[in-house]
């Protein structure tokens, strides 16, 4: 199930935003279009495993903010 590989797929996805921080950093020392296409390739592929976690697990619901003003 899901539960019991859960822990195997959230270190697959540290991991790659592991990755997808350290090109990013080196994208940003130096912006070549090689290093640009790596930051997007990870990027896509972590969006694509959230899509995909989401998909199984739905994201809790964020807390409903009261109004400052009328509150």
């Amino acid at each position: 199930s899901l539960h019991d590989a859960l822990p195997i797929y959230a270190k697959t996805l540290f991991t790659k935003v592991v990755q997808m921080r350290k090109a990013q950093k080196e994208y940003f020392k130096c912006r070549t279009q090689a290093n640009l296409r790596i930051c997007k390739a990870l990027e896509a592929e972590i969006d694509r495993e959230i899509e995909r976690i989401n998909s199984i697990i739905p994201p809790p619901k964020q807390p409903e903010q009261k109004n400052l003003f009328t509150d």
